[in-house]
């Protein structure tokens, strides 16, 4: 009986890899030394990481491959050397081509000799053949595997560090993804080390996979995982900048407007940059949390026992720990379920918006003066030169804040003097607006609509009927013509009919020359000349209803127009040594303070260009009411700052603040701290009321 070496032997080397014991053996039905077949041996042993026998090719047929791949412990079952009298030496194989046998041997023994070690484990790792049945040949490893396999032997120990460090990558990478907080405000060491039940689940499915069924789980998984954290970078932003998190079914056209913003604040190169940047960084998210759980799964099964011990240990600490309350501090409890009740979030949010939407169009049918008569309608301002203006961003916290309020207080101060010397009053209250930090155009119709309009699903249901808004009211009564000065508005605008405004003046119809400020078309002051110059200044067989949107104390407030000589705004060109003397977005953008500065700057500029105004071309006639749309951003207002804006009515006919004085605002242009605040979609109900409007549903 002939004996064959296994095809799992260490080749003959000086050195063997740490923690792996020498295997060297001595074929013993081998040639006698000195003998040309022994000499063909030696050099196949030397070349080869396993030496096999070879036989003359005349007289030995190719042998079955499972015999050629005998487990060594057969060969060592029968130390009698027969080799040379028994005739069964026609089946000992014939030996593979050095090129062939040798990576294969080299993968074999390398998998062998570090089964169940993190080190063994090697970028191709997921394509081993741990599962694969005993005696299977393995297919030849492609060219990047033997380079690895050979780096692999010859520095044992960088390897196992780099393999322990992939995996600790791959574990931190899980464990963040799975508790990330979704406001910016909540990340602390604290929120980190915690036990996910996510974590305990997943690893517990992972290990009783077989390996086909584990990879494509952990594929799923690790995508899933890669949306929820995009998701979750997504309602950071969305809570920093809007006070709100990311509404997975109404949000997407808001990238859009994003864009555009960026394009304005950063130059299409910049936005470009921005957006390929962002574009790369999802994809990156995507491939490392998949590729993080199949390398963590492929570790579970291949350590099968001690992953299942500490499994279990976990899931005892979770249990307990869940049990118990033991919470690291206030509202951070140690046994998390942060991920399942994020989701559990987002799908009642989605049940939600599509609830909503069916609830609002009927809530949106109920008007209490959609029927009113136009003679029954305001009648209280009959002859008045109506102005509703809207600031950008004039929010409570510009009028509170220590950083902000003594610039923008003292303004209000001396404005309101300015006022009241050339005869105006003043009385100013609170409203909470329907959105913050931005998307202005909510708070626009929330406030001319009388309806909360929250989300872009409600603003569209509202847009599309026909509501009857404030410059609809005055337009309904046959005795004002309505007037819209809009900068900001740079396309085609289809609410103009729904607001019931005749004539509009976007930013292509106001006739500036001068430069942009960032996302600002143009500065207030002149924005407000161009209406003087084109509309407030021609005669009109009736007054007025004109609706002004300001955008110079829009973000990112930098740079910021200064006030200049009346006489010299001419078509704009003066502004363009200011803008470039201005301050760049890209020097407060990221600095918290300097942005607030800047932000109560904008706003002064913007009181004073509207007061300015009124002092200079209004009579006793006129009626200005001005507010803000929302916050400015939580960067700016503060973390859980309040939705409150300023609002103030303005006249020279006392009759016109008689009228309100039930409402309890306080006089001037500055609400107190206790001042009455309603909610912004109450304002047109009340005011409609209060101006001698009969409500007929």
């Amino acid at each position: 009986m002939s004996f064959n070496t296994s095809s799992r032997q260490l080749s003959k080397t000086d050195e063997a890899p740490e923690d792996v014991p020498s295997q060297e053996v001595t074929p013993l039905d081998s040639p006698e030394a000195g003998t040309p077949e022994a000499e063909t041996a030696e050099t196949e042993t030397a070349e080869a990481s396993v030496p096999e026998v070879e036989a003359p090719e005349a007289e030995a047929p190719e042998a079955d491959p499972a015999e050629a791949e005998a487990p060594e412990a057969e060969a060592e079952a029968d130390p009698e050397p027969e080799a040379a009298e028994t005739p069964e030496v026609p089946e000992v194989p014939v030996a593979k081509a050095p090129e062939t046998e040798t990576p294969e041997a080299r993968t074999s023994e390398a998998k062998t000799s570090e089964t169940g070690t993190p080190e063994a484990e090697s970028p191709g790792a997921e394509a081993s053949d741990v599962d694969a049945p005993e005696g299977e040949v393995t297919p030849r490893p492609r060219r990047w595997r033997r380079v690895w396999d050979g780096w692999r032997e010859k520095y044992p120990v960088a390897a196992r560090v780099l393999a322990w460090t992939t995996t600790a990558v791959a574990l931190a990478v899980v464990v963040v993804a799975l508790l990330m907080p979704t406001q910016a405000d909540k990340f602390r060491l604290a929120a980190f080390v915690r036990l996910p039940v996510e974590a305990i689940f997943g690893a517990a499915l992972l290990i009783v996979l077989p390996r086909k069924p584990r990879i494509a789980v952990a594929v799923f998984a690790g995508l899933g995982l890669g949306a929820l954290t995009v998701v979750n970078f997504l309602d950071i932003g969305f809570n920093e900048y809007l006070g709100r998190g990311f509404n997975v079914v109404l949000d997407w056209s808001l990238f859009s407007d994003a864009q555009g913003y960026l394009q304005d604040t950063f130059g299409e190169g910049g936005a470009l940059g921005i957006a390929a940047l962002a574009v790369t960084l999802v994809i990156a998210v995507l491939a490392l949390t998949t590729m993080s759980v199949i390398r963590l799964g492929n570790l579970a099964a291949r350590n099968t026992e001690t992953a299942t011990r500490t499994t279990l240990v976990l899931a005892i600490a979770w249990v307990t720990c869940a049990a118990l309350g033991v919470q690291y501090a206030e509202g951070v409890p140690i046994a998390s379920e942060h991920t399942m009740q994020a989701l559990q979030f987002k799908a009642e949010q989605v049940r939600r918006t599509l609830r909503d939407e069916a609830e609002f169009a009927k809530i949106a049918k109920k008007d209490d003066f959609a029927n009113t008569p136009p003679d029954q309608l305001l009648t209280g301002l009959r002859g008045k030169d109506m102005m509703i203006t809207f600031i950008e961003s004039y929010g409570r916290s510009a009028i509170e804040d220590p950083v902000m309020a003594p610039g923008v207080d003292a303004t209000l101060t001396a404005e309101n003097k300015k006022l009241t010397d050339a005869g105006f009053a003043a009385k100013s209250g609170w409203l909470t607006s329907a959105t913050y930090g931005g998307s202005s155009w909510l708070g626009h119709s929330t406030f001319m609509s009388g309806l909360w309009i929250s989300n872009q699903q409600r603003y569209r249901t509202v847009t599309a009927g026909e509501r009857l808004t404030l410059p609809g009211a005055f337009k309904k009564t046959g005795a004002w013509d309505t007037v819209g000065v809009m900068p900001g508005i740079q396309k085609a605008w289809p609410e103009q009919k729904f607001y019931g405004i005749d004539k509009l003046y976007d930013s292509h119809k106001l006739g500036y020359k001068g430069p942009k400020f960032s996302w600002s078309t143009m500065p207030d002051q002149y924005a407000l000349t161009a209406f003087e110059r084109l509309v407030h200044s021609k005669k009109h067989d009736k007054p007025l209803m004109s609706t002004i949107i300001l955008t110079s104390s829009h973000q990112p407030w930098a740079p910021i127009p200064e006030l200049v000589p009346q006489d010299q705004v001419g078509d704009g060109s003066i502004y363009n040594a200011i803008e470039k003397a201005g301050k760049r977005p890209a020097d407060i953008i990221t600095d918290s303070t300097k942005s607030k500065q800047e932000y109560g700057k904008s706003i002064q500029y913007s009181v004073s260009s509207l007061i300015n105004y009124l002092v200079k071309y209004g009579n006793k006639n006129t009626v200005l009411i001005f507010l803000g749309d929302h916050q400015p951003i939580a960067r700016v207002s503060g973390n859980h700052a309040s939705r409150d804006v300023p609002v103030s009515i303005v006249a020279k006919d006392p009759k016109v603040l008689d009228k309100i004085a039930d409402w309890n605002w306080a006089d001037g242009l500055q609400p107190k701290q206790d001042t009455p605040v309603w909610k912004m979609n109450a304002f047109r109900d009340r005011f409609l009321t209060a101006y001698g409007s009969t409500p007929a549903p």
